[in-house]
């Protein structure tokens, strides 16, 4: 009887501690700010006009020093999102220190540009976007997926991914390239 007690009470431990989790996990650090812009940003709080003007003379060129020498990049939002989507199906490390602060792409929609059927049944697509996917499941679709058809490709469990051909049933999906 204590033995089957003290399953249920790991258990229900092993529970608890998992559904905090995905709370944590949205949890982002945030981003360090480079030596350099930091830098930068000493020379506001510097009263004598000149000063400051010679402050930030000084560090805008060490900034553009670093740049050249690729010590230091700069993205604005709109490339850091395009970024991410282009990179939606891989399997990556953190990289939001990399690219921005962006909010995860949880689906992309986009146009096949074609698709072939392999020996085992499953579809390969090559999209408007560059991208080339494969079919993981045995899923049989109704037509064959033609050129110029839209695909919602969104985030599944377990790191997985479905793909959504208009007027067709999901499919499991695996990023290529």
């Amino acid at each position: 009887m204590q033995q089957l007690s003290q399953r249920i009470m790991l258990t229900f431990a092993v529970l608890c501690g998992a559904a905090f989790v995905p709370a944590t996990a949205k949890d982002k650090e945030k981003a360090v700010t480079p030596s350099q812009i930091r830098e930068l940003y000493v020379c506001r709080d510097i009263a004598d006009s000149a000063q400051r003007l010679e402050c930030f003379d000084r560090k805008v060129e060490a900034l553009a020093v670093a740049e050249a020498n690729r010590e230091i990049s700069f993205t604005d939002k709109a490339t850091a999102k395009k970024t991410r989507r282009g990179l939606f199906g891989f399997v990556l490390p953190n990289i939001d220190g990399l690219i921005g602060d962006t909010e995860d792409i949880e689906s992309i929609e986009t146009t096949i540009k074609s698709a072939s059927m392999g020996a085992n049944g499953r579809y390969r697509f090559s999209f408007a976007d560059g991208s080339v996917w494969y079919q993981i499941d045995d899923i049989q679709l109704f037509r064959d997926p033609s050129g110029g058809k839209k695909i919602v490709i969104r985030k599944a469990a377990l790191g997985s991914f479905l793909g959504k051909i208009e007027g067709e049933r999901a499919i499991r999906m695996r990023r290529e390239r």
